[in-house]
């Protein structure tokens, strides 16, 4: 069978960034778009350029520092964020501009107070528009996982003849059953001219509300779509979206019988996803598929005895084909700065030789603590280091705590290079600890949530402690690392308040 080039395209820096406590910073940013190109992504989708400048400024960015992927900048169906979007691609090799508007009935009504001729109306401007700016334009019809397949199709076919290249058929709510989506990409690509013969394709957005955002994107794709939209770890509005890495491998491992092939170098979507979660200081869930930590792992002695005889007995995939090295040189505190720029670079994570030269002072204190640091350790060294310029910074910190003691915390904070001292006891240690910070910092704080997270099984392992802290109606996101729980808790705490806004 004859197989079709499916295009992948990445909105891990736009639909990704949008969970609360992820957003990532204009390097940060740059440093995920090299790494998709290296995956071997055809799209990313760079930013929403009219929602900030902070945005607006990471699409230049991501445009000069990338070079063959094309670079995608969202708007809505709105002259002056198309102008807007159009300014920051302004460096990009190929550029697209992604234009559109919802088209259920829901959204036509309550969103819009509007009327399904005014939308296709919208649509075409919109489109048009967006053409004169750019080659490429990609239309999403947002909510069309619920938009009547007879309206889709007059939608689609209205801004194809308009000239967008690509037309988006976003299930926004993760509402559809596979057959569903399926039927109505099928529906589209039965009824609307151009589809067929390549003047434009489909692309598929689903989200992960119902578990079934894959299912989903694999339907559509069988059905005709030759455009994925997808994220690192699935990563994304709220349960996330279709998982790249899913997606990839599925293809791979069903590339005689699939009608679709890829550019995915499936030995990058390890490091990769570990930079993303990094970063990001997003956990991924021990059970998700391709690039969980238990994704190749067998505890049953039923599966250890298979795999022991027979890998295939239980496993489809070699765990090498995603870049998983099951002989990767192991890093100690004899381990020297070449093996640990090899290991990070391995990873991802490219360092001038002074900030390499920081990071391994830091390597050899936490290797000290440490018989042997893994990925996660390194990325966490890599990418939470502490910039001189916070606000406030933990000086030091002393805990009393056991069986029939009293926790009491004594903290040492620098705030704005001045140091102040406080003692408080709790109902726990890191309680304790929280309370003598906040007789430092005298706001009106309250603790929402606390995720602390293992990265390995060893007692002397490091841990990342997640925070989300109330402050004047917002809610602030915070991230601490160390071997000592306590001690990642406070800095995860002081995270968040140095995130303020002051």
């Amino acid at each position: 069978m004859s197989a079709d080039r499916l295009y992948i395209f990445d909105t891990t820096l736009r639909d990704g960034e949008q969970v609360p406590g992820c957003q990532l910073n204009t390097v940060e940013k740059i440093q995920v778009a090299k790494q998709l190109e290296l995956l071997g992504v055809d799209v990313i989708e760079a930013g929403f350029p009219i929602s900030s400048p902070g945005d607006f400024n990471s699409v230049v960015e991501i445009s000069k520092a990338v070079t063959w992927p094309t670079i995608c900048a969202l708007t809505r169906a709105v002259e002056k964020d198309i102008d807007c979007a159009a300014e920051a691609l302004q460096y990009a090799k190929h550029k697209r501009i992604h234009t559109g508007i919802g088209t259920s009935d829901s959204h036509i009504k309550y969103k819009f107070n509007s009327t399904r001729e005014e939308i296709i109306e919208r649509a075409v401007a919109a489109v048009k528009y967006a053409r004169n700016k750019v080659d490429e334009v990609e239309f999403y019809a947002e909510d069309a996982g619920r938009t009547e397949n007879e309206f889709l199709a007059k939608v689609v076919q209205a801004v194809v003849n308009a000239g967008a290249k690509v037309i988006n058929i976003p299930d926004t709510t993760g509402y559809c059953l596979p057959w569903e989506y399926g039927e109505k990409i099928k529906y589209l690509m039965e009824h609307v001219d151009g589809l067929q013969d390549g003047r434009a394709i489909l692309s598929t957005h689903c989200h992960n509300d119902l578990g079934m955002a894959t299912a989903n994107t694999i339907s559509g794709v069988m059905n005709g779509a030759r455009q994925v939209e997808v994220t690192i770890n699935g990563i994304g509005e709220r349960a996330g979206n279709t998982s790249l890495e899913e997606i990839a491998m599925i293809i791979k491992c069903h590339q005689s019988t699939m009608p679709v092939y890829s550019n995915i170098n499936t030995t990058k979507i390890w490091p990769t996803s570990r930079m993303i979660s990094s970063l990001m200081n997003m956990p991924v869930q021990p059970n998700k598929a391709i690039v969980g930590k238990n994704a190749f792992a067998h505890s049953s002695g039923i599966h250890q005895d298979g795999v022991l005889k027979n890998v295939q007995t239980y496993e489809i995939m070699d765990p090498k084909d995603v870049g998983i090295d099951e002989n990767s040189i192991v890093l100690t505190a004899r381990s020297g700065r070449a093996a640990l720029r090899h290991r990070l670079e391995v990873l991802g994570v490219q360092m001038d030789q002074e900030k390499l030269d920081k990071t391994y002072e830091a390597f050899l204190r936490l290797a000290d603590k440490k018989k042997e640091l893994n990925d996660d350790d390194l990325l966490i060294l890599a990418g939470a280091e502490k910039a001189e310029s916070n606000h406030i910074q933990l000086e030091s910190l002393q805990v009393t705590t056991g069986k029939g003691v009293t926790p009491i915390a004594a903290i040492r904070l620098k705030v704005a290079n001045e140091i102040f001292e406080a003692a408080s006891v709790g109902n726990g240690p890191v309680d304790a600890s929280i309370k003598a910070l906040k007789q430092i910092i005298h706001r009106k704080m309250v603790l929402k949530e606390m995720t602390i997270q293992a990265i390995s099984k060893g007692s002397d392992d490091l841990c990342k402690v997640h925070m989300q802290v109330e402050h004047e109606g917002h809610v602030y996101y915070g991230f601490g690392s160390d071997t000592d729980i306590v001690t990642a808790s406070v800095d995860a705490y002081i995270d968040c308040i140095n995130k303020f806004k002051h």
